[in-house]
């Protein structure tokens, strides 16, 4: 039987990262993973509802947890790392019977116990993985270097995360190469890419995401893999802006890892959303084969 999970695409997957969202349900189809979208469901707060109420913070995941649970799911998918976060911490509040009373309080439907949550990503690799992947390979990514970039909490922290290595992940590395890609060493793969500051501190993100970029191109990365939204569009949508504060061209596509797989799969181009990136893929497209 296919694994079936809820799915809860979190509020970025229905603007800027609709992409992350097209491909990534695109792959688990075509790898037999079902997901079922919450029904009704809402913001989890994302990254700043924390810093102002953690428990106005706790009873927005808790909400979709429990709409899931209501649905008779044992488990949520999430592909944001933020909302991975978000999610877990709820599960984790829900299980304390003081910290459910106040989080319940706040709900019009109470929650009564957390599901567990795990990224696209650790869904792919523990319900799919890297050789029913490779067995299902039509179009290799042959001859591709790819440098993967997991971002700064996609693992972190560790003991709520729990899932690969915190400091050297590796769950990606090996999906991108059983796509038959050529996975370069990536120094800085969960290194901040300055995250949220945009708008605030530009100057941060052009400095982080800066050193994510040369030292890919450094590498000789013919295009990033990310896992994040937030991660995508400072190293995507900004990598003129970085360019030309830090003197240097880069010019390197920024993919959703599932935009890769699926490329890999063989899936119509229109699943994938490749031409919402806002780097050309034009090149590695060529280089693959497939543009056209």
């Amino acid at each position: 039987m296919s694994p079936r999970f809820a799915y809860y695409p979190g509020c970025s997957l229905e603007g800027t990262a609709q992409d992350y969202d097209r491909s990534g349900r695109a792959c688990c189809a075509a790898l037999g993973i079902e997901l079922a979208e919450i029904p009704d469901w809402s913001c989890c707060g994302s990254s700043p509802a924390h810093a102002v109420d953690a428990v106005l913070s706790g009873a927005l995941a808790a909400r979709n947890l429990g709409l899931a649970r209501q649905g008779g799911f044992g488990a949520v998918v999430t592909p944001c790392p933020n909302c991975l976060v978000n999610l877990r911490t709820a599960a984790r509040d829900l299980d304390d019977p003081a910290r459910r009373e106040r989080i319940n309080a706040l709900l019009s439907v109470p929650c009564e116990g957390g599901l567990p949550a795990v990224s696209l990503l650790q869904a792919l690799f523990e319900q799919a993985g890297p050789q029913a992947l490779a067995d299902a390979v039509v179009r290799p990514l042959a001859g591709l270097r790819v440098a993967p970039y997991y971002g700064c909490i996609l693992h972190r922290p560790p003991g709520l995360m729990a899932f690969d290595d915190p400091e050297n992940p590796v769950a990606m590395d090996a999906l991108l190469e059983a796509a038959g890609a050529e996975v370069v060493a990536f120094p800085f793969k969960t290194e901040c890419c300055g995250a949220s500051y945009g708008v605030p501190r530009k100057d941060l993100v052009m400095e982080l995401s800066g050193r994510l970029l040369e030292a890919a191109a450094d590498l000789g990365a013919d295009a990033l893999a990310v896992a994040c939204p937030l991660c995508q569009m400072n190293l995507d949508l900004r990598q003129d802006q970085i360019a030309a504060a830090r003197r240097r061209a880069f010019g390197i596509p920024v993919f959703y890892f599932t935009q890769l797989l699926g490329l890999a799969l063989g899936l119509d181009r229109a699943d994938l959303g490749l031409d919402r990136l806002v780097v050309p893929p034009g090149g590695v497209l060529r280089k693959l084969g497939t543009e056209g």
